[in-house]
């Protein structure tokens, strides 16, 4: 993944959020006139997530209503990234948080959109900043710890230098899907 495409979607996620001057990726869909429906598609490891599709010009996000709220909102904002990213894609289902998952690119920036959008790089360093564990800066983020653990790679590749042990798994839709997030 190019520096350059990178610093490209992060100001994609910016710009959304300028545009529509909210945060609320629900609110942003609405306005975007993306239709977001919740339907029940099981909690299984292997169980859709989300997805994001294009029919005859309307434009939907389905997020799995068997997760938590808090990862429903993330599935969201993934889903959201395949809508300004790659709404020439017919239909993009998301089975699991591939983090590092080079095979598939689409995926790959969507997850960086979510990163992008969710944690801003002011909030992150501020918390590292304060010395807090690694799950608690997670845990008052209010997201996994491993997108957090994205974002800090995100920001290392920018050559920002990052002094924090951190983890990198990228299942965690697949353990717990209702441990709550903050």
């Amino acid at each position: 993944m190019s520096d350059l495409l990178a610093t490209a979607i992060k100001q994609e996620a910016n710009r959304l959020k300028i545009k529509y001057q909210t945060d609320d990726p629900y609110e942003i869909c609405d306005s975007m006139k993306i239709q977001v429906m919740k339907r029940p598609m099981g909690t299984n490891p292997r169980s859709c997530k989300g997805f994001f599709m294009v029919s005859s010009r309307c434009k939907a996000i389905v997020v799995n209503s068997d997760l938590s709220e808090s990862i429903q909102r993330i599935i969201l904002v993934h889903e959201l990234g395949h809508a300004a990213l790659h709404e020439s894609s017919a239909l993009s289902a998301f089975h699991e948080f591939a983090l590092f998952d080079n095979t598939d690119r689409m995926e790959y920036e969507a997850n960086i959109f979510a990163a992008e959008f969710l944690l801003e790089d002011t909030d992150v360093m501020n918390a590292l900043e304060e010395g807090d564990d690694f799950f608690r800066i997670a845990n008052c983020l209010c997201v996994p710890p491993e997108l957090l653990d994205f974002k800090l790679r995100i920001l290392q590749r920018q050559g920002i230098e990052i002094n924090a042990p951190y983890i990198a798994h990228g299942d965690f839709l697949k353990r717990n899907l209702e441990q709550p997030l903050g």
